[in-house]
């Protein structure tokens, strides 16, 4: 057995701090990280940036590039949101999560700095402000040679875009957060809020009220627009074991024999998108060594969205964070698609303030029954209001009152022809990986 160290005393105050600035909340401002970035002597601007929004799959894409960006022999510090275990796994160098004794230190360094923006603003400084700001030192101390950094909500008024992110990434655009408008092209023009002067846009196929505004926002700072399946885009995919192989067409050429480790026709769009991000922070100079490409996207992991765990003797279980209609879709399709499993055994937790009734429909086509419960989080919807949703859809179901619960029940039906399928929330896989054992990402 280990014995608490210091360092882990540390750690623990810290993070209790940190989280003592919960609940998260969106204030539609940048003034508090100004504030702070200006007091830090601006630790964003030490290194270049790829900046990456969407609705879905933005923390894959992230990890995507940096994974290429990584073969290319450049390290890459990656931010991304929310965690699935440990808040560690949001700031990343070269692939590795900061460790205990740097995120702690990294948090008492901040603190005097967060204390004065408190003294000096209305609003207090968020969670997810102070962690932004620990993640843009983190990589100017490590250094970096550039950074990848996913929004946390939206775009325009997030606390990462303070950065001047010379490549913009959009994956696709759909309704989801309600405060950012009910309107496609309200959500569009948030997300487009993270393009600057002179940058290139990276965009997936966006539903037209949502493209004329990327397209206008993309014109108006003057920077340049590829688009997926006009300018680069999927020429081959096939599925198999253990992910997909692809062939991918970027703008600088294609390549193919691509093994992705990852399943899914989503996951094959976010490596075009990946790929892309990288050649445009290439500046479009030639083209990448096809080797380096293939050897990045061999090392790409991505737990949580169609992660498989397999036990012997037993139903392998599917971690899924699909938390709005159109990620539920993706779900569905692939496995529909992609997976041989007798019967599904859903495990679902879902917060609150997403559209509930929208998600359980898409998701009706591949259950054969389910297991709803509430995710640990003061944002989960309660699992009797799941359950008459799911009635309501003709679908057999049972209430369990924790995830660690539900995934015991659904394992129990289960045979090893099935599958048990955790979806719904990040929220609901962490708590899932949690309870089987599984190490944080």
């Amino acid at each position: 057995m280990s014995t608490p160290t210091d360092d882990d005393a540390a750690f623990r105050a810290a993070i209790r701090q940190l989280f003592a600035r919960q609940p998260n909340r969106m204030v539609p401002d940048l003034d508090r990280i100004r504030a702070l970035a200006d007091l830090l002597g601006h630790p964003e601007q030490a290194y270049p940036a790829i900046h990456v929004t969407g609705t879905n799959v933005k923390t894959t894409t992230a990890g995507m590039v940096s994974a290429l960006l990584g073969s290319l022999g450049l390290s890459a510090g990656t931010y991304t949101s929310p965690h699935l275990q440990d808040v560690r796994e949001r700031i990343r160098v070269a692939g590795e999560p900061v460790d205990r004794g740097a995120m702690a230190s990294g948090l008492a360094y901040l603190e005097p700095f967060v204390e004065r923006v408190d003294r000096e603003h209305p609003d207090p400084v968020t969670f997810f402000e102070v962690l932004t700001a620990a993640a843009f030192v983190h990589f100017a101390d490590a250094p970096v040679d550039v950074a990848v950094v996913e929004v946390g909500m939206g775009g325009r008024w997030d606390a990462t875009n303070i950065i001047d992110g010379q490549v913009a990434v959009l994956t696709d655009i759909s309704l989801d957060h309600g405060e950012l408008g009910t309107r496609l092209e309200a959500v569009a023009d948030e997300k487009s809020g993270i393009i600057k002067p002179d940058a290139t846009v990276v965009s997936a196929a966006q539903p037209d009220e949502a493209m004329s505004v990327v397209e206008a926002a993309a014109r108006a700072a003057g920077g340049r627009l590829v688009v997926a399946g006009r300018d680069f885009g999927i020429m081959d995919r096939t599925a198999g074991v253990g992910g997909q192989q692809l062939q991918l067409r970027g703008v600088t050429g294609d390549v193919g024999d691509i093994f992705l480790p990852l399943h899914g026709l989503h996951q094959a769009a976010n490596a075009a998108y990946a790929l892309v991000a990288v050649e445009a922070f290439l500046g479009f100079a030639g083209g990448i060594d096809p080797d380096v490409i293939r050897e990045g996207f061999a090392a790409v992991r991505s737990p949580g969205r169609l992660e498989v765990v397999r036990f012997e003797g037993e139903a392998p279980v599917i971690l899924d964070g699909a938390h709005n209609p159109a990620g539920m879709r993706s779900l569905a399709i692939a496995m529909a698609n992609e997976f041989a499993f007798r019967h599904r055994v859903v495990v679902l937790g879902i917060l609150g303030d997403k559209d509930i009734e929208a998600m359980v429909a898409e998701l009706q086509p591949v259950a054969d029954h389910v297991v709803v419960t509430q995710p640990p989080t003061e944002r989960a919807a309660p699992a009797d209001q799941l359950e008459k949703v799911v009635l309501a859809s003709g679908m057999s179901v049972e209430t369990a009152p924790t995830v660690e619960e539900a995934l015991e029940r659904a394992r129990g039906v289960a045979s090893n022809l099935d599958a048990v399928v955790v979806t719904g929330s990040l929220y609901t896989v962490g708590a899932a990986r949690d309870a089987l054992g599984l190490e944080p990402a």
